[in-house]
């Protein structure tokens, strides 16, 4: 099953964020967590076609040569002085995804994917996939719990205009 949550919660989701949804629907059977325990590259490898068919950039392997950069600071005669990496990218719709696995919930990936996105620039929207289930937690639930934090307290504005949860 693959569930998602978009925020904030008083915004729809925009349609090209939908296009990705129903990209995670298509691949289901073959990535569900419920079902296989893949790690993140793996699970990448069986949604690329589809994200690219949609106008994304996806990591085709840990090759620095492979990777998608994207730009954070800019130095001296505008060149790229620092970047974070990212799994997915749509340049036009300024969206990057980040695919998790095991790691997601226990060592706070999000929470690196949520401030990498923050600060890279050009950026508008966050796609995070997580697994539904990790051994016998939760980390769907877990990640959308603490986003309705962040946005129920309205303590701090993120630079982002949208954030995207997919479990998987």
């Amino acid at each position: 099953m693959i569930n998602w949550q978009y925020f904030p919660k008083s915004d729809k989701i925009p349609s090209h964020l939908s296009e990705l949804v129903e990209v995670f629907e298509n691949h289901k059977e073959k990535i569900a967590s419920e079902n296989h325990q893949f790690s993140s590259d793996e699970v990448l490898t069986r949604l690329r076609d589809g994200f690219e068919l949609i106008g994304y950039k996806v990591e085709k392997s840990k090759k620095r040569v492979d990777k998608i950069q994207v730009p954070v600071l800019f130095g001296r005669n505008g060149k790229l002085d620092k970047y974070f990496e990212a799994d997915g990218l749509n340049e036009e719709f300024k969206t990057i995804i980040e695919v998790e696995a095991g790691r997601a919930v226990a060592n706070y990936q999000f929470l690196k994917d949520l401030f990498q996105a923050s600060v890279m620039h050009d950026i508008e929207y966050l796609v995070i996939a997580v697994r539904n289930i990790y051994k016998s937690g939760r980390d769907f639930e877990k990640v959308i719990s603490f986003l309705d934090t962040l946005y129920a307290s309205n303590r701090l504005k993120l630079p982002l205009s949208g954030i995207l949860i997919i479990g998987y």
